[in-house]
């Protein structure tokens, strides 16, 4: 291999690896494993896709409004950047296909290595004189900066959308400010490029613990309550007992308003929708144990079963079960994640 060819190769592996080591880092600390690596892979393209349309965007800003380069990188290119790399995350938000803040964090983190991936990759190729160190601060810096703004909005804005139980867009505002500012300052280089590269590659690890201790708590949580009070209300069902509860006194308020076949799919829906919670709680509980779950050949009948009596009972039935059937947020999740 000849010399500039292996300083290519350096330099290549230099720029890039760190926000690559720190995506694969990401992934193996998760103990639920929810996202697969198809998913991830399929992420780091968007986040490819993400820097051209950026690329072209902030090339055509910058020759029609005549603007200063080193004040639109300060300034305009954050704002363009950012909000590029949060749309895939709000749509993957907004679809419910994001169960926990670590599975948050792993998606923008790997939407921004796509997106530094291209970007420093047109750099290699257009600055053709050029130390070792500049692809250091480029690697350890800036590439890094990219997948935790990114990955900083996804978690702020998955907590967000938990806490207010909605997908609303003001929920995403917060995440997305603090990312340009973020992006913002990094650009300002009020700090020496190597000070700079430290600061985030010292402060990105201690806020994603952050965001796995949390995440965990959280889970730990909704898995503990969830799944007793589903149980609970599930054994009163098949038992039979419910009458004699506030839920049972609601569901007979709900026989002066619908027919007697309508309130008995009523109970048949409420009693699918339990099971099917209580199993997904369940394969979360098992993989954080280390057990691999098998799929089950029966969900796909009871998720068959369930759209024939939610079609049944109509948007008033589906309406009238709401405070217990949740079908928003991480528990609208957790079925989509057992039709995988």
């Amino acid at each position: 291999m000849s010399s500039s060819a292996l300083d290519y190769t350096v330099n290549v592996g230099v720029s890039l690896g760190p926000v690559f080591l720190f995506l694969a880092a990401l992934i193996f600390l998760d103990s639920y494993k929810l996202v697969k690596l198809r998913e991830v892979v399929f992420t780091i393209v968007i986040g490819c896709l993400v820097a051209v349309v950026v690329y072209f965007i902030n090339l055509f800003t910058l020759e029609t409004l005549k603007i200063d380069v080193r004040v639109y990188a300060r300034y305009g290119a954050p704002v363009i950047e950012e909000v590029c790399k949060a749309v895939y995350i709000i749509v993957l938000l907004r679809s419910h296909r994001v169960g926990f803040m670590v599975d948050a964090a792993i998606y923008g983190f790997g939407i921004g290595a796509g997106f530094a991936f291209v970007e420093n990759i047109y750099y290699l190729q257009s600055i053709s004189e050029s130390s070792l160190f500049v692809w250091i601060i480029r690697g350890f810096g800036t590439a890094v900066m990219h997948g935790g703004t990114t990955s900083i909005f996804a978690t702020m804005s998955k907590n967000y959308a938990d806490a207010k139980g909605s997908e609303h867009l003001n929920v995403f505002l917060a995440g997305l400010f603090t990312a340009v500012v973020i992006h913002s300052f990094f650009n300002h280089f009020f700090l020496p490029p190597l000070i700079s590269a430290l600061s985030v590659l010292v402060s990105l690890p201690f806020i994603m613990l952050l965001v796995f201790r949390q995440s965990e708590n959280a889970t730990r949580g909704w898995l503990g309550v969830g799944f007793d009070s589903d149980a609970e209300l599930l054994k009163m069902i098949i038992t039979g007992n419910v009458e004699r509860t506030r839920i049972g006194e609601y569901l007979q308020t709900l026989q002066t308003r619908f027919s007697g076949e309508t309130v008995a799919d009523l109970l048949c829906y409420l009693r699918i929708y339990l099971e099917l919670s209580i199993q997904a709680k369940g394969i979360l509980m098992m993989r954080q144990a280390g057990f691999d779950v098998p799929p089950d050949p029966d969900v796909k009948a009871k998720f068959d079963e369930l759209q024939f009596l939610r079609r049944s009972i109509g948007k008033t039935g589906q309406l009238a079960m709401s405070p217990f059937v949740r079908t928003k947020g991480r528990d609208l999740w957790q079925l989509q994640m057992l039709q995988k």
